[in-house]
């Protein structure tokens, strides 16, 4: 097919090896269509840049086109959702309702979601990328002026509007808050090394040890991106023949994970601080110390940059990033323990 023509509902059926009838009902979600045709049919209208005009077809049926669609990772993670309910109070009073997706941390189900939330001409589009997508086949919508604003992590491969934590910075300050109650074998409980924000936030880390004249030691690092990886990590920081006498748990799950891995080891002498507060955290025994975000914050300046775009600014894409805070309230402030 030339680049020069657009793709239409015929090349998509040819690419798939289905009739045009069948790429109609994906488009339109009208007649049965097996979930595997569908996500077939879905990822080649990706792969050929086939944006059906399904604006025109509300346009018939007296519908109006009003919606922003949001990917998240996890619908399951308060983060997101208050993320999510942030955004939406930003965008109700315009007329606009938010609609969000899954994408379950998994590139090929953010692409879906992408594909359909597109195919069904919403009105700007929020992504929390997951690890490992590519929003390059992404260029052509932005160019032709569709808002796109990427929250918590900023897109890869393409430009575009982003809000982030300080993620580098507020790890930086955990760390350093760490070392200032005495302790050098300080320990680091994060998610999967490809997750952007787990990246940042270990230079963050890397970084305070570094200015304190620590050096970096891989066997104090663990990946704990589940609340039971966590437990488990921190058992083996603590097994050591010189163990860590305080972690710095990169996200809520893996803060988690350790206080249930320090409570079923009975350890009350190992300093903790987390990235991100979470529920009950001042009735831990200690109390939780954490470098809190702003979740609702990043929601609100998503939502301002979307608007922002509505209204016509088509200035260069930006990235905002929401401050961190530290929370002192206990566990941090553990002092090293005399040898």
């Amino acid at each position: 097919m030339s680049k020069a023509r657009r793709a239409t509902m015929t090349d998509v059926a040819r690419e798939v090896g289905v009739t045009a009838k069948t790429v109609s009902r994906v488009v339109n979600d009208e007649g049965p269509v097996s979930e595997e045709t569908r996500a077939r049919v879905l990822a080649a209208m990706t792969r050929l840049g086939f944006q059906p005009n399904l604006m025109a077809r509300n346009m018939r049926v007296g519908a109006r086109d009003s919606t922003i669609g949001l990917v998240i990772p996890d619908m399951g993670n308060p983060f997101f959702g208050t993320v999510a309910s942030a955004v939406e109070a930003a965008v109700r009073p315009r007329g606009l309702t938010l609609i969000v997706g899954s994408s379950e941390e998994t590139p090929e189900r953010e692409r879906s979601l992408i594909s359909t939330f597109l195919a069904r001409r919403v009105t700007a589009l929020l992504v929390v990328p997951s690890a490992g997508g590519d929003h390059r086949p992404m260029r052509t919508e932005r160019s032709a002026g569709l808002p796109l604003v990427f929250l918590d992590r900023p897109a890869n491969g393409l430009t575009a509007d982003a809000v982030v934590s300080s993620n580098r910075g507020g790890a930086r300050a955990g760390v350093a808050h760490l070392v200032a109650h005495g302790h050098r074998r300080v320990a680091f409980v994060g998610d999967v090394p490809a997750l952007y924000t787990r990246r940042e936030r270990f230079q963050g880390y890397r970084d305070a040890l570094a200015e304190a004249g620590i050096p970096y030691d891989r066997s104090l690092v663990e990946v704990g991106h589940d609340h039971e990886a966590a437990a488990a990590a921190v058992a083996r920081v603590l097994a050591g023949r010189d163990p860590a006498t305080a972690v710095f748990a990169a996200n809520n799950f893996a803060s988690t994970g350790v206080v249930l891995g320090l409570a079923s080891l009975r350890r009350r002498d190992v300093a903790l601080v987390g990235f991100d507060d979470l529920p009950l955290a001042e009735v831990l025994d200690p109390p939780l110390t954490v470098i809190a975000q702003d979740p609702a914050a990043i929601g609100r300046a998503a939502a301002e940059l979307l608007i922002a775009r509505l209204n016509g600014d088509r200035s260069r894409a930006q990235v905002v990033t929401v401050p961190t805070r530290l929370i002192a309230r206990g566990s941090g402030e553990l002092p090293l323990a005399d040898p």
